[in-house]
């Protein structure tokens, strides 16, 4: 199971280091390559995001005992993958800002407000992301809690019921060696 892990984690390795590359080239390549390299991006996000979610269903099935270290590799690999999106909304942010520009001559300086007010807006949204993706987090760890309990609280019914049956047993066999010391005193 844990090799399973280990082969996503590789492949999300590899895939987020040609991320970080082509997100490093693309504003030094010509508009059309530019485009082209935005939509490769953007597929290999999703691929990522994708082996993300594989490596989450396989931490999900790994023992109790050893999910912690799995677990905090995962949060790792959610934190670069913010920041791989925040790095590669920044590059198409500049990016659109050349197109824009392209279209509009220099008239697009007038517009550094909008730019600004943009990225405030960027960030406040990133900041929300992060709450929501910290709530899931609180919600897993809630739901892995509560299973958790629940297998323990199986756990204790079974003892209580063996200890019940074992408790009818010695009663049944207490009544027997009264019936027959109840006898032997007859006799």
């Amino acid at each position: 199971m844990s090799s399973d892990f280990e082969g996503y984690e590789q492949d999300f390795a590899v895939l987020t280091a040609e991320i970080t590359n082509k997100i490093a080239r693309v504003p030094r390549l010509p508009p059309d390559e530019k485009k082209q390299m935005v939509a490769n991006v953007e597929k290999q996000l999703e691929e990522a995001k994708e082996l993300l979610e594989q490596m989450d269903l396989e931490v999900r099935e790994i023992p109790l005992q050893s999910r912690g270290m799995y677990s905090n590799r995962m949060r790792s690999y959610k934190q670069e993958m913010g920041k791989l999106e925040t790095d590669f909304k920044r590059s198409r942010i500049a990016y659109s800002d050349e197109v824009r520009n392209e279209l509009l001559g220099d008239a697009g300086n007038s517009s550094e407000n909008q730019r600004a007010h943009l990225l405030d807006n960027t960030e406040r949204l990133e900041r929300s992301s992060r709450r929501l993706e910290a709530g899931y987090q609180i919600a897993v760890e809630t739901e892995q809690i509560g299973q958790e309990m629940l297998e323990n609280l199986s756990h204790d019914r079974e003892k209580i019921q063996r200890a019940r049956e074992r408790l009818r047993e010695t009663d049944a066999n207490l009544g027997k060696s009264s019936r027959v010391l109840t006898g032997m005193l007859r006799r």
